[in-house]
This record gives structure tokens, C-alpha cells and sequence, in this order.
């Protein structure tokens, strides 16, 4: 037993632990968090962060490809896959590095291992060799994360079929490879290698991509993917691979019998699964339910002195909820009054090419919830910021309460909406009506200015268009 004795011990430093160990230093105190792999969790080194670098080498190569489009003369490019796979590691290791500074800032102590929680507010940590330390704590948090989920008829062997981590670091560029699922991963990916010269092939369960997004967003990127190449299958399921080959035979059960497409390699990208295997949830007894943590609105478990956070716990697993949860959870523990998440006011981004950016009710989701409502859509097509970037595609579209304005919910897709949404989001939590929005002077040229001409086509006071 050491006799090291924290105030808190963090389990796990992706975005939901780092941040949480950081402001219960700043609360003055003393933490500890434990990591068995690289800190930043998966966010940093194997997801938010180096899948945007890998997005914008794309980006970039796009550009190029399309110089002559800008008045720009430029031959003989080519994508160095290669090359851009070392940048994305580059950037990933110099955010790890970052968070390496930020901890050693906040005095906080990394504890490196696999730690597993014990009964009596105890966490073992066990090291690369095998050697085992116990330490105390008054209080646990376990931000843990999620791994990718792995279907019964698609096992991941990461050499012909494979997750998102080796996806960011194949040695060569497929020709061929069919993405299973159209979340913000595979859409994401699709994108990304399609544009390098990738044959890409969607394989999607839903009727439509990125389902959880407004229907007409769906019919917009798909329209959008179909036009750049890509191959898109809604209402179709991966009944079986066949890797015995020299590439994969896959099996696609649709609406109109089986098909069999030939590719290179499989990307499996059907969402992701908590970590909750071997971290002692079961000896402390704490109560899990449908592969969640449960909690209160504060995070506390149904054990005292354990809490958990992020991809663990019911909720969008992202990266800026897991944040918010655990400044909440430390807030609440260090004896302040934080307010609870609202987790229909959480946005959503998905940094495809053009990107979706989303926030509370589709429009046939506050339909269904008895809403009567005012729909304003304002094209990028009609803005006179996106024609001089050359990125005319997609639109803004709010969804409004007709009795009272308020803004139900936001739909985005175009260039940068990603970089838009959080006025959405605060206009939402300070319950901004529809004419306040119209009213608030947006600056001219902007890509900004559709959420203001959205909101004016709701009430029919548009002006350009």
C-alpha cells in the first residue's frame, strides 16, 4: 500500500480526464491521473486531433487539384500518402506533448499504468512490468473512453479489415476499400481517401448517411459524395468478409438481393463500445446498464466517492461533452453549485468535405415532439463569402417554435460551419428568439451572415434571396 494519499485520482487523460484533473488542480486539489497508453487518450493521439490533419492534407491536395478553378496554374501534384500520415502523427505527438506540459503546470502526478478501481476509495496501478501500487484517494473519477465496436460479421484483424486507428496509419494507400457505416468516422474517411485516389464504397444500415443528422443535410452530402465518386449503399448490411484472397469479397445483403464488391480493405467504422472490461467496476459494485455507467446529474455512481465521466456514462460520446462533464463533476465535488448539462443544447461536428455541423431538434424530430414550427434555410449558393472561397455547396437551415421563436435546433452543412455552430449554441442557452437573431448585425463578407438570412427567410424578411 502507498502511503501516497490524493484528494482525486483520475482514471484515464483523454479529454474528459485531463480536463477534469486539471480544474480540480486549479481547485486546489491534490491529483493524480492514471494512463496506460499515450496521454491525451484517444482524442489526441488516435482520433479528434490527427484525423483533422489527415482531413486537411486532403483539403490541401483538393485545393491543388483545383487551382486552375482560382486562376492558379499548378502540375504534377500528387499525395504523398506517405507523408501525410507522418504529419498526422507529428501533430498528434506534439498535442500529447502539450498535455505532458499542462499536467506537469498543474502539479498534477501521472500515475502511468492500468489502474482498476478497489473497494475503500483505492486505485491499483499496474505497470508495463507488472509491478502493482495502490493508491487513495477521497475521491475517483473513471474517464476511461470507448474503443471501436466490433460487429459479429466484420472482425477487425487490422490488415484487410480494419478501425479507425489503423486507418490513420496504413503503410500504403489502398486502391480499393468499402467503409462500413456512415457516422462522422466513415463518413469522415470516406472523404479522405476518395480524394487521395482511393476507390471508396459507403455500406451504411440506415436509409440514409450520417442519420442522426436533419434528413435534408443527408440528401445534401450525398448527393455531394455521389458527384466527387464515391459509391453509396443505404438500407444494406455486411452479412460477411471473405479475406482469403489477395483483397476482401464482401457480402452485402440490400433491399434488392446480394451484392458482392471486391476491395482492397474493409474500414469497419460502426461506432464505438465503453471501456469497461477489467477496471474493477464489479468488485467496488458499481451499477452499469447497457454498457454504461449510471449517474447523476453530477456524475456520482451509485457508490460514494466514484464518479464517472464521458464515453463511460450515458450521452453523446464526444470529446467536448466528456470536458464539460468532468469541469461539472470536479466543480460539484470541490463544493461549488455548477449547473447540470444540458445535453440538448450539445453540437454536433463532422469535418467531412463540406462539413455538418448540427444542435438540438431536426425538424421532423420537434415535429414529432408536438412542435408547430417555422423552417428558414438560406443556400451558401446565395452567399457572396462562399462564392469567392469557391465553396457555393450546402446551406444553413434553423428549425423555429412558430408560437414562441425559440430556436429549436440548427442544421449546417458548407465550408467552416463547423466554426459557426457555437453561435447557434449560445443563442440557444441564452434563449435568443428568431427576430433577436435577425436583428443581430452580422459582419459582410461572411460565411456567418446565412445564420442571420436562415433566420430571416423563417419570417419571410430575407433579403438575398
Amino acid at each position: 500500500m502507498s502511503s501516497t494519499k490524493f484528494d482525486l485520482i483520475v482514471l484515464g487523460s483523454g479529454p474528459g480526464g485531463y480536463v477534469a484533473a486539471i480544474r480540480a488542480s486549479q481547485l486546489g486539489l491534490k491529483t493524480a491521473i492514471v494512463e496506460a497508453e499515450e496521454l491525451g487518450g484517444i482524442c489526441l493521439n488516435w482520433g479528434c486531433i490527427p484525423t483533422k490533419a489527415l482531413l486537411k492534407s486532403a483539403q490541401v491536395f483538393e485545393y491543388i487539384s483545383h487551382a486552375s478553378d482560382y486562376g492558379i496554374q499548378v502540375s504534377g501534384a500528387e499525395a504523398d500518402f506517405t507523408g501525410m500520415v507522418k504529419r498526422s502523427r507529428g501533430v498528434a505527438d506534439g498535442m500529447s506533448k502539450g498535455v505532458q506540459f499542462l499536467m506537469k503546470k498543474n502539479k498534477i502526478e501521472i500515475l502511468s499504468g492500468w489502474g482498476k478501481i478497489q473497494p475503500g476509495k483505492k486505485v491499483e496501478v499496474a505497470d508495463k512490468e507488472g509491478k502493482k501500487t495502490v493508491y487513495a484517494a477521497d475521491h475517483i473519477i473513471i474517464a476511461t473512453g470507448a474503443r471501436a465496436r466490433e460487429l459479429p460479421t466484420l472482425k477487425i484483424d487490422n490488415e484487410k479489415v480494419i478501425g479507425y486507428r489503423k486507418a490513420m496509419t496504413l503503410e500504403k494507400q489502398p486502391k480499393s476499400m468499402v467503409v462500413v457505416g456512415s457516422g462522422a468516422i466513415g463518413v469522415e474517411f470516406a472523404y479522405f481517401y476518395n480524394s487521395i485516389g482511393t476507390k471508396v464504397t459507403i455500406v451504411e444500415f440506415m436509409d440514409r448517411i450520417v442519420p442522426v443528422e436533419d434528413e435534408e443535410v443527408s440528401k445534401a452530402l450525398e448527393k455531394i459524395y455521389k458527384k466527387s465518386g464515391i459509391t453509396i449503399m443505404t438500407s444494406s448490411e455486411v452479412t460477411k468478409v471473405d479475406t482469403k484472397g489477395a483483397g476482401c469479397k464482401v457480402t452485402v445483403k440490400t433491399a434488392k438481393g446480394e451484392e458482392v464488391l471486391d476491395c482492397e480493405v474493409v474500414l469497419s467504422a460502426a461506432g464505438v463500445v465503453s471501456n469497461l472490461e477489467n477496471i474493477g467496476l464489479e468488485e467496488v459494485g458499481i451499477l452499469v446498464d447497457k454498457g454504461k455507467i449510471q449517474v447523476n446529474d453530477y456524475y456520482q455512481t451509485n457508490m460514494p466517492g466514484y464518479y464517472a465521466i464521458g464515453d463511460v456514462v450515458p450521452g453523446p460520446a464526444l470529446a467536448h461533452v466528456a470536458s464539460a462533464e468532468g469541469i461539472i463533476c470536479v466543480e460539484k465535488i470541490a463544493g461549488h453549485h455548477p449547473e447540470a448539462l444540458d445535453y440538448g443544447n450539445i453540437p454536433g461536428c463532422t469535418y467531412c468535405s463540406p462539413e455538418i455541423a448540427s444542435v438540438g431538434m431536426t425538424e421532423a424530430k420537434a415535429k414529432a415532439a408536438g412542435h408547430e414550427v417555422r423552417i428558414g434555410k438560406f443556400p451558401f449558393s446565395a452567399s457572396g463569402k462562399a462564392s469567392a472561397a469557391g465553396a457555393k455547396d450546402g446551406f444553413v437551415k434553423l428549425v423555429f417554435d412558430k408560437k414562441y421563436g425559440e430556436l429549436l435546433g440548427a442544421h449546417l452543412i458548407g465550408a467552416n460551419v463547423t466554426e459557426m455552430i457555437a453561435e447557434i449554441v449560445a443563442i440557444r442557452k441564452l434563449e435568443t428568439t428568431g427576430h433577436e437573431l435577425i436583428k443581430t448585425v452580422h459582419p459582410h463578407p461572411t460565411m456567418s451572415e446565412a445564420i442571420m438570412e436562415a433566420a430571416a427567410a423563417a419570417y419571410d424578411e430575407v433579403i438575398h434571396l
